[in-house]
């Protein structure tokens, strides 16, 4: 979720404003070599495809499973060759639509273990009451560890849980051949604060540990590197301005080696002045 969703826990289900980008169809495309992207105009979903089989990464909105079958099919790939399903982070924008994509690809969900809890009931774990952030519940098959890598094929993703934004947050790492060259891609989970409680005398923080963990992120994050940047929101890694270069002259509009520490850097600052804020409003 991003930044502008703080004020979403003032609204109803019915009422909450969600982008229509979220939800619109946008043709789907080759990012580099076996990364594909198929998610929605705003919500990101990513196919890594191999001989052996394919990983998909986010079912975007409940409701769009449809739509990233549709593109999967679109760029010439069986959706009943998905063997393997992975999540950033268990919030209704990126989960909404795993529960029809396993059942419909027969593919094995797995998940960070502290993120279980909330795909399998479909809730917004310290939010439960707030029936607007639910999704379909999905079964998740196997749960991995920090640093384990997720193996199809050729294909080979490393998790790095990086959680805040939410507890089981999990960030991937995966090379990828750009222009004849080896190049590593990241997923990034998300940083933002979104409708997280990270001070509130009356409730509580959203789950134990919460702040700690988002700058125990920030560390680790900051210590990492990346060639191409992604993200699970369009917005967030300028995915129509890079999509509209692509196959243009020059090199691939997705390298960007110093765009992962542009984002930590902005993520940190955001992240502590909304503490602050939070903070001083719960005095």
């Amino acid at each position: 979720m991003m930044k502008f969703a703080g004020a979403m826990f003032a609204v109803s289900a019915a009422a909450f404003p969600t982008p229509p980008s979220w939800t619109t169809p946008t043709p789907p495309f080759k990012i580099a070599d076996n990364l594909y992207y198929v998610g929605t105009a705003g919500i990101s979903s990513f196919l890594l495809t191999s001989p052996k089989g394919h990983v998909l990464i986010d079912g975007a909105m409940p409701g769009s499973a449809r739509d990233i079958e549709a593109s999967i099919r679109a760029l010439g790939f069986k959706v009943s060759d998905v063997k393997i399903l992975l999540n950033t982070h268990a919030h209704f924008d990126h989960t909404g639509g795993l529960a029809d994509l396993k059942r419909d690809t027969g593919a094995r969900m797995l998940a960070s273990a502290n993120d279980r809890g909330a795909l399998e009931s479909g809730t917004y774990p310290g939010s439960e009451d707030q029936t607007y952030l639910n999704f379909a519940p999905v079964k998740v098959d196997r749960t991995f560890a920090d640093g384990e890598v997720v193996r199809l094929g050729s294909t080979a993703l490393t998790a790095h849980l990086t959680p805040g934004h939410t507890a089981g947050c999990t960030t991937w790492t995966f090379p990828v051949i750009v222009d004849g060259a080896k190049r590593q891609a990241l997923l990034y989970c998300s940083t933002t604060v979104a409708v997280n409680r990270l001070v509130s005398k009356s409730r509580g923080p959203q789950y134990p540990g919460i702040v700690a963990n988002y700058r125990q992120t920030f560390v680790k994050l900051g210590s990492m590197k990346a060639d191409i940047f992604l993200a699970p929101h369009a917005e967030q890694f300028g995915l129509a301005a890079k999509r509209a270069k692509l196959g243009g002259a020059g090199p691939n509009p997705f390298v960007d080696p110093a765009e992962l520490g542009r984002v930590v850097a902005q993520g940190q600052i955001d992240f502590e002045r909304e503490f602050t804020r939070q903070e001083a409003a719960s005095k």
